[in-house]
C-alpha cells in the first residue's frame, strides 16, 4: 500500500518522529489525571503547539494527541460519546501543521491500549476491541491521518484486534509494544515473539517496534532483539529519555539531549528506520537527535557493551529472550505514555 510514510522510507536513511505527548501537555499546564485529548477541543492552540514543536525541531513524523481516545479510556473521563469528535479535531489540528510545515511531515494517528485486559484473562472481547478500535480509527482517517500508530501495547490479542480494526478502516498502520518487564511487555510478549507476530497477521504494519519501556539502552537492547529475527519490515524505536526521577515533586526524565543525540545514531545503527522519543523527550532532545542523525556517519551494529558504555546500563540482566530469562525486575510500572 502506498502511502506518505511509504514514500518517506523509500527516499530517507532514517525517519525521525517526535517526541513526548503528555511531558510537554503537563508544561503546558494539564494537570495529572485530566484528558489530554479533551485539549483538541479545549486547547486546541496548545496542540498546535505541540505538533509544532516536534516539526520546528526536525521531525519528519509526529502522532495526534490521541493516545487515550478509544471509548474504553475516554469513558474514565465521561467522554465516551465523544470518540468521533476528539480523534477527529485531533487529526485535523495535525493536518493543518503538517500541510504548513513546508516539506513532507507524516501525521500518525496514535492509537493507545484501550486499558481492559482482553478474554480469556480478562473481560473484555476480541469483537469489543475491534469495535473500539475501528471507531477511532475511522474518526482519525476522517481528520487526515497519514498512517495509524498503535502504541504502548502489551497483549498479543489487543495487537491483533487493532490490526482487524485497522483493516475495515483500510489505513496503514504502524504498531508498537512497550518492553518494560525485564526485556518483555507486561504480559510476557518478547521482541522475538512480536517479530513473528506481524509476520501472522492478515494486515502487517508498515513498521514495527518499542516504544516507552525502560530507558534508552533497554530499548535499544529489543531493536537488536528485533534485528536478530531477520525481519525485513523497517523498525521503529521511541525510547524514553532517560530514566524517571523524581525531585521536588514532579518527575524527570534525567536523559540529556546529548544522551538522546548518540541514542538516535545508536538505534539507526541497530537497525531502526523510524527513530523518536517518548516519555521526557521534549523538543530540545530532538533537535539532537535531528542533528547527529544527519550528522553522524552510519556505523556498524552496536555491541550491549557498547551501547551501556554510552547510554547507561540495562535494567535488568537479560532482554527476556535467551535461558538465563529469570523473574520480571521491575524498575517502573507502565504508564500512560508521557
Amino acid at each position: 500500500m502506498t502511502n506518505a510514510l511509504s514514500t518517506l522510507l523509500d527516499t530517507a536513511d532514517a525517519i525521525l518522529a517526535d517526541g513526548a505527548t503528555g511531558t510537554n501537555l503537563f508544561n503546558m499546564g494539564l494537570q495529572s489525571g485530566d484528558a489530554p485529548e479533551l485539549w483538541n477541543v479545549e486547547a486546541p492552540d496548545k496542540i498546535r503547539a505541540l505538533y509544532r514543536g516536534s516539526v520546528e525541531a526536525g521531525s519528519d513524523l509526529f502522532l495526534t494527541n490521541t493516545f487515550g481516545g478509544t471509548a474504553a479510556r475516554l469513558k474514565l473521563h465521561d467522554a465516551q460519546n465523544r470518540v468521533a469528535e476528539l480523534n477527529r479535531v485531533g487529526a485535523e489540528l495535525g493536518r493543518e501543521v503538517a500541510d504548513a510545515a513546508g516539506r513532507p511531515v507524516v501525521v500518525a494517528g496514535s492509537v493507545g491500549p484501550t486499558g481492559e485486559i482482553m478474554q480469556p484473562v480478562g473481560s473484555l472481547s476480541h469483537a469489543d476491541a475491534v469495535e473500539m478500535f475501528h471507531e477511532q480509527a475511522e474518526a482519525l482517517k476522517d481528520g487526515g491521518v497519514d498512517v495509524l500508530w498503535l502504541e504502548t501495547i502489551s497483549a498479543p490479542e489487543e495487537f491483533r484486534a487493532a490490526a482487524e480494526a485497522f483493516a475495515l478502516a483500510d489505513m496503514p498502520w504502524c504498531g508498537t509494544m512497550s518492553f518494560d518487564t525485564a526485556g518483555r511487555t507486561m504480559m510476557g510478549v518478547t521482541s522475538a515473539d512480536l517479530a513473528q507476530l506481524v509476520e501472522t497477521l492478515p494486515n502487517p504494519p508498515v513498521a514495527f517496534g518499542a516504544n516507552c519501556g525502560t530507558g534508552a539502552s533497554d530499548i535499544l537492547r529489543t531493536v537488536l532483539g528485533f534485528a536478530a529475527q531477520g525481519t525485513e519490515r523497517p523498525l521503529i524505536s521511541k525510547g524514553n529519555a532517560g530514566i524517571p526521577k523524581y525531585v521536588d515533586g514532579h518527575i524527570h526524565y534525567d536523559g540529556t539531549p546529548e544522551l538522546m543525540g548518540q541514542y538516535a545514531v545508536m538505534a539507526r545503527d541497530s537497525g531502526a528506520r523510524i527513530i523518536g522519543g517518548c516519555c521526557g523527550t521534549m523538543p530540545a532532545h530532538l533537535r539532537k537527535m535531528r542533528a547527529a542523525l544527519d550528522s553522524v556517519a552510519r556505523g556498524d551494529r552496536p555491541t550491549l557493551e557498547q551501547i551501556t558504555d554510552a547510554l547507561g546500563p540495562f535494567s535488568s540482566a537479560s532482554d527476556g529472550t535467551g535461558d538465563d530469562a529469570g523473574a520480571p525486575e521491575r524498575r517502573t510500572r507502565r504508564r500512560r505514555r508521557a
